[in-house]
């Protein structure tokens, strides 16, 4: 066997697990959140219709009658139910419109005419089937859109949507906004921190890398419900401002941004700790020693001699918690108000609350894609020395 087959054989279970758990799943989401084809399998004979029809004018007698067959077809309940959610996503209505007139499609016999205004007046109404038009194609751009409060109107042109509906872009914004709130944060409390833990030895050393990697060892839930309880109006925080005298009434620090910026800080400061303290113990420490001999101040010497050498671990640091904060669920969720809430709650919303796994994956995607521009970004910075010599 030769060097170069043994080499693929120990890297092959490396490949499998990037394969399973990282490059499809990916692949999954970006499938879903551009494919279409649900109405199209629900309603077969319809989407061969409405192929030929214009969009313009009333739709032909011969369109109708395809629906009114697709909907006495015994589909399948779950592939109907995504139907009418995908329907309903493109024009309000659909959900009390479709499954109302299968039911009566259903119960009346199939030599009898229907007319589909007469079992709802919606039907008469073209953007009904406009909406239906636009729903049929395999892929579509629709959650896309979407995500970012747009739409396609009529004539297929990109436009805003109603000002009652545009709520994603906002979100986005605000999450992005939190995330580096937290990172700055984590970052003005770390890197001090970790500068500490570095300069000192012994047991010292080891109970300041304790206290730090202690909120890993604990459940999430947990660290989020003890920080509810500790930031509430009879808190312990408040209870020990007051007893000092520095506040007369309690603080607003629970489901609001202050909550969720303090509890998340919490939680992701290891991440920020850990990178920086693994840079600056690898620093000599006769450097700092010695640019105070060649005459810097303190503050110089940090500026331009430690500073620098930190930078790495920072800059990894600020990237892991930037790109972690993105996701986050639970903690903004139980510590922030109406206000506060992230992407994140809004993907829950689709994928558990809706079961519209396209706009899920849509609204993922647009997390995906900046997260992974900065890491491209700072692995091409990280070829760059950051000291001249």
């Amino acid at each position: 066997m030769s060097a170069r087959l043994k080499a693929l054989l120990l890297v092959t279970p490396l490949i499998v697990f990037l394969g399973l758990f990282f490059l499809w799943p990916l692949w999954m989401m970006i499938s879903t959140a551009v494919q279409g084809g649900t109405v199209r399998l629900a309603f077969p004979q319809t989407a061969t219709a409405i192929a030929s029809w214009d969009g313009s004018g009333p739709p032909p007698a011969e369109l109708q009658a395809a629906l009114v067959r697709d909907l006495r077809a015994d589909t399948p309940q779950e592939r109907f139910g995504d139907a009418v959610r995908t329907l309903n996503s493109q024009q309000a209505g659909f959900r009390t419109l479709l499954p109302r007139t299968a039911r009566t499609v259903r119960e009346a016999a199939e030599a009898d005419p229907i007319d589909l205004a007469t079992v709802d007046p919606r039907w008469s109404d073209q953007a009904y089937w406009l909406a239906m038009k636009r729903s049929m194609p395999a892929y579509t751009d629709a959650n896309l859109l979407a995500a970012i409060d747009l739409k396609r109107s009529d004539d297929a042109r990109i436009e805003p949507v109603e000002a009652d509906f545009a709520v994603n872009r906002a979100i986005m914004l605000r999450t992005f906004v939190i995330a580096i709130q937290v990172t700055l944060l984590c970052a003005a409390i770390g890197l001090p921190f970790a500068m500490l833990t570095a300069s000192l030895s012994g047991w010292k050393r080891n109970a300041l890398l304790i206290a730090v990697l202690l909120p890993l060892w604990t459940s999430l839930l947990v660290r989020t419900a003890a920080w509810l309880i500790l930031l509430q109006d009879n808190g312990l925080i408040n209870q020990t401002l007051r007893a000092i005298g520095l506040i007369d009434s309690p603080l607003s620090l629970i489901y609001n941004r202050t909550g969720v910026l303090i509890a998340m800080t919490h939680v992701l400061l290891p991440l920020m700790v850990l990178p920086i303290y693994a840079s600056l113990i690898a620093i000599p420490r006769n450097l700092m020693p010695a640019a105070a001999a060649l005459g810097a101040a303190p503050l110089q010497a940090f500026r331009h001699v430690l500073l620098p050498l930190a930078m790495p671990g920072l800059l990894s640091g600020s990237l892991l918690v930037f790109m972690v904060a993105l996701g986050y669920y639970i903690t903004p969720a139980l510590t922030g108000g109406a206000g506060d809430q992230m992407i994140s709650s809004v993907i829950a919303f689709y994928a558990t609350g809706t079961a519209n796994w396209g706009m899920a994956g849509a609204l993922g995607l647009f997390l995906l894609v900046p997260t992974t521009v900065l890491y491209i970004v700072y692995s091409r910075l990280s070829r760059t020395p950051l000291v001249q010599t």
